[in-house]
């Protein structure tokens, strides 16, 4: 039995999160958490994948997360995030997503694999759906048509960019190019060469193969980028 109790909370991240299915989505979900300081909880049904695993998350288990009685064996309900990740069982998906939250963990978030899973999901009481197949078939998609080094969205129609700069605002300062009035975007940091990135003041004077950061509406963004 896993006692949550027992678990060293770290300085970077005091969440102790469960994560239920390690598939590729789960496994960059757990190991990207453990490297920010997380305790982490994996339960996975494959054991070739929790042998792999295995010393990597602070504990993996194998286990079937569909039955409650394992769930309050491994003390799921003492976790303040568990992201139910099952994909290729949408039955598991909604029946594990179900228990979890009649446990009572604060935070719940679950894999959807298509529109109608993620609705029920957010039927049954998931605070946070997400569409991971969705989410990068649009982020490659934005990429391509305005060819942009990388594109996140931020929601609300909104989204985060990195790309160089436009002819239109190289090699004046900032200050002069009143960029958000005309453009709709904001540039907010920059970087040259192989330097760290670093905030944008009005004085500061782009040049064609720098990289900038910026945000604003999808659509003006990538019109920006085009100029």
């Amino acid at each position: 039995m896993v006692n949550f109790g027992s678990f060293k909370k770290p300085n970077a991240l005091t969440e102790r999160v469960v994560v239920i299915g390690l598939g590729r989505f789960g496994e960059s979900v757990a190991l990207e958490l453990m490297a920010a300081g997380a305790d982490v909880l994996g339960i996975e049904r494959n054991e070739d994948i929790v042998q792999r695993l295995n010393g990597r998350l602070t504990h993996v288990v194998q286990a079937d997360a569909t039955q409650e009685e394992v769930l309050r064996q491994l003390a799921v309900h003492e976790a303040e995030v568990v992201v139910v990740a099952i994909g290729d069982s949408i039955e598991a998906s909604l029946l594990t997503a179900s228990l979890v939250l009649s446990l009572g963990v604060p935070q719940v978030w679950a894999k959807a694999v298509s529109d109608a899973h993620g609705r029920i999901l957010e039927q049954i009481g998931v605070q946070h759906v997400v569409h991971p197949e969705r989410s990068i078939g649009k982020r490659v998609a934005h990429q391509l048509r305005a060819r942009l080094q990388d594109y996140i969205e931020l929601g609300g129609g909104y989204a985060l960019v990195r790309t160089h700069p436009p002819v239109a605002v190289v090699g004046k300062p900032i200050r002069d190019l009143h960029v958000r009035s005309k453009f709709g975007v904001t540039i907010i940091a920059s970087k040259h060469g192989g330097s760290d990135w670093a905030d944008v003041t009005g004085d500061t004077v782009l040049s064609s193969d720098d990289e900038i950061l910026l945000t604003g509406p999808i659509d003006k963004a990538e019109r920006f980028h085009l100029r």
